[in-house]
C-alpha cells in the first residue's frame, strides 16, 4: 500500500509543477491554488509512504516521479523540445526509479 501511496503521492507532484507553470509567476490564482493544495496533499501522501518505506527509497522515487512527470507534461502538452541527450537523461531517471523499487 505504501507504494501505491508514494505513486499518488509523485502524480500529485507533477500537477503542482505543470500547476505552478501555469500560475504564470503566481499571477493566475486559479492555477496557484491548484498548485498548493496538490503540494500539501503530494506531501502528506508522502509522509504516509515514508512511515513503512526507507527515506533513502521513498524521497527519491517520490522526486523521480516528479521529474519524470513534469518533463513529459512539458514535451506532450506545453510544447517543449526534446532531443537525444534529454530523452537519454529522462529514460535514466525512469531506470533509476524502477530500480530504487526493486532495491526495496
Amino acid at each position: 500500500m505504501a507504494w501505491l501511496i508514494l505513486f499518488v503521492a509523485g502524480l500529485l507532484e507533477v500537477v503542482w509543477a505543470v500547476a505552478l507553470k501555469q500560475s504564470k509567476g503566481l499571477s493566475e490564482p486559479g492555477y496557484l491554488i491548484i498548485a498548493i493544495v496538490s503540494m500539501l496533499f503530494s506531501l502528506g501522501l508522502l509522509a504516509m509512504a515514508l512511515r513503512t518505506l526507507p527515506l533513502s527509497v521513498g524521497y527519491a522515487v517520490w522526486t523521480g516521479i516528479g521529474v519524470l512527470g513534469a518533463a513529459v507534461v512539458g514535451i506532450l502538452w506545453l510544447g517543449e523540445g526534446i532531443g537525444w541527450m534529454k530523452a537519454l537523461a529522462l529514460l535514466l531517471l525512469a531506470s533509476g526509479i524502477v530500480l530504487l523499487k526493486l532495491s526495496h
